[in-house]
């Protein structure tokens, strides 16, 4: 005996993203509630919490990272220094931005602050090829401090 297997139509979510979000939108400003795809609603709007969360990530692991390079990588200051130092102010305004608008996500920051550290110090190892070990194990300063637009290590 056998059976057929039903085939899954494709939904529009799956089919053309944009135009399932326009359509969504519709839908929610005309309240045709008993239309909205719900389930994809629903994993789209959880996902902008992990995408936030992700940005977050990565722009502190790109600040620290920066903030190591200026820090210990002594062979690369005369000409590198000043780059770096852009790019942190500019990670840390993005920083800035990002938590004036989401400001819950500075609890997230501190939760991720060590891991962060760690990340960045091995990027700032790879990109220096230097050792891993020219970078100090834990932080030497406080998440506070790191998000200082006024400071900047000697």
């Amino acid at each position: 005996m056998q059976t057929k297997l039903s085939q899954v139509q494709p939904t529009l979510y799956d089919s053309d993203y944009h135009l399932w979000v326009l359509e969504t939108v519709k839908q929610l400003e005309s309240r045709d509630f008993n239309s909205v795809d719900w389930n994809n609603l629903i994993d789209e709007v959880r996902d902008l919490s992990r995408r936030e969360k992700r940005r977050m990530q990565s722009l502190l692991t790109l600040l620290i990272e920066h903030l190591l390079k200026s820090t210990y990588w002594e062979s690369e200051k005369p000409t590198n220094l000043a780059h770096w130092q852009a790019e942190i102010t500019n990670f840390r305004k993005q920083i800035k931005r990002e938590l004036k608008a989401s400001p819950s996500l500075n609890t997230y920051l501190k939760e991720i602050f060590i891991e962060c550290y760690q990340d960045a110090r091995e990027i700032a190892a790879r990109r220096s090829q230097l050792p891993l070990i020219t970078f100090p194990v834990e932080p030497t300063t406080d998440l506070e401090t790191i998000l200082n637009e006024n400071w900047f290590p000697i």
